[in-house]
């Protein structure tokens, strides 16, 4: 009887050790650097989502500089199959990437691994058809109509809009409400049905070809603040061969990315890339309809920032 006991023991914390270990860590591979001008600050918004994503337990995080402008891309290839989801806090024109360097890329999403893109990430490589399918929409860098139609919602319907205009816009930064469009989806599953996101630009007229595109959530562009006037795609996940991906326009800066409601999105979304799940939590602090939720201690990364001396308004 003793030794049945002491097995049944053994058995039970076996069991409470495999239960207390919990699913195995994603790696992900945190790729930035290059960008436009003096408008995105990676160097301050990657150590931000980097301490976000490692805090949960749930990723290991590698930050990959890619070479500045004035440096050469040739025979720089990332090791992308390595990882099970590429955050994307990147953005460049078309030229910067050669294709051996556009190749594996796609073949690694393509062949099933996850991309999670932030911001001016989509204002990259305007025609890269393969990257323009896993953002489904972007902005900027001479995006025409000939770069797919706009994208946004009307009367609580999906439009794809093939009208001539520019290919991109924002208004002042300010704090806007989120609609969740998607309840059932697994990065959303459990957020309000509306929620208010920290200041933070509303980047409308967003073209691209929507491949395989579900648009997740959406905001309204006000007019009084350079807005359209249209519920604009604000998170959207797409589907490239057998990868996942998953794009946010939320996330200008530190102050914008301090949000409560990005940081969960971010954490839930580079979960499901990786593995088609999400197993976190919405946080009994995620913002509500009409008050912004924001973590101070992120804030804090950028001073500057934090006491809103940062005025460019810029893409």
């Amino acid at each position: 009887m003793r030794q049945f006991l002491l097995g049944l023991a053994a058995i039970v914390a076996l069991g409470v050790g495999v239960v207390a270990q919990g699913p195995a860590r994603v790696k992900v591979m945190l790729l930035d650097g290059e960008s436009g001008g003096p408008y995105h600050k990676w160097q301050l918004t990657t150590p931000l989502m980097k301490k976000a994503l490692e805090e949960t337990g749930r990723f290991d995080v590698t930050v990959v500089t890619a070479p500045a402008a004035t440096g050469v891309l040739d025979g720089w290839v990332p090791d992308f199959k390595a990882y099970g989801a590429v955050l994307l806090n990147y953005d460049a024109p078309d030229e910067r990437w050669p294709a051996p360097l556009r190749a594996a890329f796609e073949q690694y999403v393509s062949g099933g691994g996850g991309a999670v893109f932030v911001h001016a990430a989509d204002n990259a490589f305007p025609t890269w058809k393969a990257w323009n399918d896993m953002i489904g929409v972007g902005g900027w860098r001479g995006r025409t109509v000939a770069s797919g139609p706009y994208w946004y919602y009307k009367d609580d319907k999906l439009v794809s809009d093939p009208a001539d205009g520019p290919g991109a816009s924002h208004g002042r930064r300010t704090p806007y409400v989120i609609r969740t469009r998607v309840a059932d989806h697994p990065i959303t599953r459990g957020l309000p049905a509306a929620w208010m996101h920290q200041g933070d630009e509303l980047y409308a007229h967003l073209r691209g070809p929507g491949t395989a595109m579900t648009i997740l959530a959406t905001a309204y562009a006000d007019p009084s603040n350079n807005g359209t006037g249209r519920d604009e795609p604000i998170l959207m996940v797409s589907r490239f061969g057998k990868g996942r991906t998953f794009h946010t326009v939320l996330g200008h800066d530190v102050v914008a990315m301090s949000c409560v409601g990005f940081v969960t999105t971010l954490q839930r979304a580079t979960e499901w890339v990786a593995t088609g799940a999400v197993t976190q939590k919405v946080p009994s602090t995620f913002p509500t309809a009409s008050v912004v939720s924001y973590r101070a201690d992120l804030n804090a990364i950028d001073p500057n920032f934090a006491r809103g001396l940062n005025g460019l308004d810029a893409k």
